[in-house]
């Protein structure tokens, strides 16, 4: 006779979950960290007693916002290269939809994340409840239908035996390498407290292997075949490169066939910034090296990337009449982009195999000594920007170079939105891989300091750098007190630029003369164009328990840095910059659409200038 235990649905659940475990190349680790979460009516009886009931099996954490919460377990996921993961529980209503944009950003980046917010009444009879948003068009509809568009599973459980069939179906795709993302399991708050005879093998340890999938052999050919006939090609190195720790294998690629590289965003630190051959960031918020050599690319191996626009500059980058694509992927959707070949499999033993059957072959030393020619004058750039000197305020290059300088090769620096993702992708110096952390596929403003949360839990031998600026923070500080509570520290280093620095300089690039992007006063002019608004961050941050320091100079900041890192606490530097200063672009465009018609003369510049770059997007078949 089958063994059973008599549990509620979310005792079940939480015991579940706390069994669950990874295993890649030989490796083990338990898969969930814990659960994040804030309790309402909708989840307080239900995962909130089984959290309390089974905490020595699932440790519970405790957020301030919705939102925040699931950013630190999207950004405890990355850092674990996708081989860790936590549960967010919240009530229903908007509890529940403040998390939609964090299920985004897990489903955007591929990043394995278990939503469980609570829900309405199954059996109807209280409808309707606090929060519930009515339907005139079904009984069977919520706000957490809201989480479909941005979930790779989504699910309803309306009984208490229905785990049986969806837990299996959550984990089988949030250890996918492919299909992983936001997974939803929407709890109406009444089944969470109903009991069921769940079998007792449910709840045994059970191991998920992540495999390592292989390429097809005639695609492998096909790309041999190209690469042969090739003289510029280009490696395009994405996130991919962490998920599955290519790296060794990424350098003996790049160095035995002499292919330079170029990282997005996600692949940033796919090679240590001083290697000969890597080029440094690519796309819109890329280097001249690797925008130039990408320009004339015949042959594109793009591995582990999604293409995004910023990547491809939209789809301007690619000007060579002929270049071909190579797409190392595991997953299929992206590896049959851009007509290319389609290398579906794990990027380390796709390359493995890749260099193998290429048996010797390489670019010309010419080609090779051009790429460690970007690289050098690059670095040369780099060293220009961080020691600017720039007066009476600092620039915001010169304020990541001291941070960059003074951090240790194994420290990570975090950020996420504004015009400080662009000058880290082409500035920060990385020396270890996964010393560079950027929320850049959903660009989430507010992700830096609960993403900052989330990656120290997972590495917590590293020092953990949050830059964030002044419009970002505004958006989302708050997890500054979950950090405070748990005794977690983290270094914020608040740029104070008095607004929206990256899109006031999009605004003036479109002729709109960064219309409402500044921080400031309206004036009887009914424009908000007066005096600049006195927030004191310092003392918004100290407020909240954290440790702060002021710093205008660059000795300042220096010190006010070294204080941070010798401190146990975490630490929250204030500095102001100029917004005028800025890092230029370098060989790069991006498609933001400027209006065909105004009466504006700069913006009828920038529509000339738009029509002119845009002719140079193209389709790839």
């Amino acid at each position: 006779m089958t063994q059973t235990i008599r549990l509620t649905m979310a005792q079940a659940l939480v015991r579940f979950l706390a069994m669950q475990t990874v295993e890649r190349d030989g490796q083990q680790a338990q898969f969930f960290a814990g659960c994040w979460g804030i309790f309402g009516h909708g989840n307080v009886a239900g995962i909130g007693q089984a959290l309390q009931q089974y905490a020595g099996h699932l440790k519970y954490y405790q957020a301030r916002n919705e939102q925040g919460m699931v950013h630190a377990a999207v950004a405890y996921a990355k850092a674990k290269n996708r081989l860790g993961a936590f549960a967010c529980t919240s009530s229903i209503g908007p509890g529940a939809l403040n998390m939609v944009t964090g299920a985004a950003v897990a489903t955007v980046n591929r990043l394995p994340v278990l939503l469980l917010p609570g829900d309405i009444f199954a059996e109807r009879i209280q409808s309707p409840v606090l929060q519930q948003l009515e339907c005139e068009w079904s009984q069977d509809a919520s706000v957490n239908d809201c989480f479909k568009p941005v979930s790779r599973y989504w699910d309803r459980i309306n009984r208490p035996e229905q785990l049986m069939a969806s837990l299996p179906e959550a984990m089988r795709v949030l250890t996918s390498p492919a299909q992983t993302g936001a997974v939803t399991l929407a709890l109406p708050q009444d089944v969470q407290a109903m009991a069921w005879d769940y079998p007792a093998a449910l709840f045994d340890k059970r191991v998920w292997y992540i495999p390592r999938q292989r390429p097809d052999t005639a695609a492998l050919q096909r790309a041999v075949h190209v690469l042969n006939a090739a003289s510029r090609p280009l490696i395009i190195a994405g996130g991919g490169v962490h998920y599955s720790e290519a790296y060794d294998a990424l350098r003996r690629f790049a160095e035995s066939a002499g292919i330079p590289v170029g990282e997005t965003q996600a692949g940033k630190g796919a090679l240590p910034y001083n290697h000969p051959l890597n080029l440094g960031a690519i796309g819109v918020t890329g280097t001249p090296g690797a925008n130039i050599m990408c320009r004339e690319a015949d042959v594109i191996i793009g591995i582990g990337t999604r293409y995004s626009d910023f990547t491809t500059m939209s789809n301007s980058a690619f000007q060579n009449p002929d270049v071909r694509f190579i797409n190392i992927n595991v997953a299929e959707f992206d590896s049959a982009k851009r007509g290319g070949i389609a290398l579906t499999g794990d990027a380390r033993v796709t390359l493995e195999e890749l260099a193998e059957a290429l048996d010797g072959w390489r670019t010309s030393e010419t080609y090779q000594a051009r790429a460690r020619e970007f690289n050098a004058s690059w670095d040369m750039e780099v060293a220009r920007i961080y020691n600017l000197e720039h007066e009476p305020m600092l620039s915001q290059g010169e304020v990541l170079g001291v941070v960059n300088t003074l951090s240790r090769p194994e420290d990570v620096v975090v950020c996420a939105a504004g015009s400080m993702p662009g000058d880290l992708h082409k500035l920060w110096r990385t020396r270890d891989h996964k010393g560079y952390h950027l929320e850049y596929g959903f660009s989430t403003m507010g992700y830096e300091i609960a993403g900052g949360l989330g990656i120290k839990m997972a590495q917590p031998e590293r020092d953990l750098f949050v830059m964030v600026g002044d419009a970002s923070y505004l958006m989302l500080n708050t997890e500054i007190v979950t950090a405070v509570q748990e005794g977690i520290k983290l270094i914020i280093v608040l740029i104070d630029n008095h607004g929206y620095a990256s899109i006031g300089g999009l605004s003036k690039s479109v002729g709109s003369d960064g219309f409402g992007t500044k921080y400031r006063y309206r004036t009887d002019s009914d424009q908000l164009d007066g005096e600049v608004l006195p927030v004191d961050y310092a003392a918004n941050a100290a407020s909240m328990g954290a440790d702060v320091i002021r710093a205008n100079t660059r000795d300042e900041v220096i010190e006010a840095v070294r204080q941070a890192q010798a401190s146990p606490r975490t630490t929250c530097i204030v500095v102001e910059t100029d917004r005028r200063q800025r890092v230029p672009g370098y060989e790069s465009w991006w498609d933001v659409a400027v209006a065909e018609v105004s009466d504006n003369p700069d913006v009828q510049t920038a529509r000339a200038g738009y029509e002119q770059k845009k002719a140079n997007e193209r389709h790839f078949i």
